[in-house]
């Protein structure tokens, strides 16, 4: 064998070595921004020796049932308050690795073109999971509609409001279906997430969202025992380089915004 020929074996033989011992990394994520920002990473990964597998869930249990049982290594999906409520009601240990993004919370409506319009009795429908039925609330609040008993609760649930002027009828629904039932209430308070697989565009149709200083930034997560993998590591520092943030400004035109 000439050696030439040699060089080119040598090569191929080191690619090969590389791809098969490559660490895999399995992360749940929700699709719409969370598994777009993961596959855009993806290559960066594959340069350190970490072969990224996404896994799409369209719910807001499963990817974290999902890592405390070990069965995938991290998620990407929840801010903090939603992953204090979870840890605390369901006895787990995850814990936040980086904070990536924000998705401003927005109210929307097929019926009404502004907040002014809502009506006496109007239905107004929110997630029914306790950080986000409460963020729900607390926009609501601060859009001058309804007066929380405590107005910075982040678990706020209907039971909470001590005023609602227009007497307003609060329908508690599983957060991924809001959008699907836009035409059957007056109002809706949707994750962005949802919005944006919706096809809604929260900075042109959101009728009130939260500004970019809102506290419920997006974070990568994996069980305690986990979070200082190096694969797991690479992941984190993967989603918060200059590159991302260019790439989430440009993807989403504000609807996301960096948190890093």
């Amino acid at each position: 064998m000439n050696f030439k020929k040699t060089l080119v074996a040598v090569a191929a033989i080191a690619t090969f070595s590389s791809a098969a011992f490559a660490e895999k990394l399995s992360v749940a994520a929700t699709p719409v921004p969370h598994a777009e920002i993961l596959e855009f990473v993806k290559p960066k990964l594959a340069e350190q020796g970490v072969e990224l597998d996404v896994k799409v869930f369209t719910d807001y249990v499963q990817p974290n049932v999902q890592v405390d049982q070990k069965r995938m290594d991290a998620n990407f999906f929840q801010h903090q308050p939603y992953l204090d409520e979870f840890n605390d009601g369901r006895g787990t240990n995850l814990v936040s690795v980086v904070g990536v993004h924000v998705e401003p919370f927005g109210a929307y409506s097929s019926r009404i073109d502004s907040l002014e319009a809502l009506e006496e009795g109007a239905t107004v429908a929110i997630p029914n999971d306790p950080t986000n039925g409460g963020r729900a609330l607390l926009l609501l609040q601060k859009a001058g509609l309804i007066t929380l008993k405590d107005g910075s609760k982040i678990t706020a649930t209907p039971r909470d409001i001590a005023e609602n002027p227009k007497d307003l009828e609060f329908k508690e629904l599983e957060a991924a279906t809001l959008p699907r039932i836009l035409n059957q209430v007056d109002l809706a308070l949707i994750n962005t997430n949802y919005a944006l697989e919706a096809g809604l565009n929260p900075t042109e149709d959101a009728l009130v969202i939260e500004g970019a200083e809102s506290p419920y930034v997006n974070i990568l997560v994996a069980h305690e025992s986990r979070a200082n993998d190096e694969a797991i590591q690479k992941l984190a520092k993967a989603l918060t380089t200059d590159e991302v943030k260019a790439f989430i400004k440009k993807q989403y035109e504000g609807a996301v915004v960096p948190a890093f």
